[in-house]
């Protein structure tokens, strides 16, 4: 599913549940900018993390 992690999605890291949702802002190559609710905006290798993607924003 890493067509899917396009700018404007919602993922969550599952490793880290506390960071919250996140949206997606830029993906080039592995890395991946997100801003998540509760630790704002990380860069994150895809290589080393899988992100969730989030289909229903109301859900745990």
């Amino acid at each position: 599913m890493l067509e899917t992690l396009v700018p404007g999605a919602l993922v969550r890291n599952p490793a880290h549940p506390e960071w919250g949702l996140g949206q997606v802002q830029s993906v080039i190559a592995n890395r991946v900018t997100a801003n998540f609710e509760n630790c704002g905006k990380l860069v994150i290798d895809r290589s080393v993390v899988a992100l969730d993607v989030v289909e229903d924003a109301e859900g745990p």
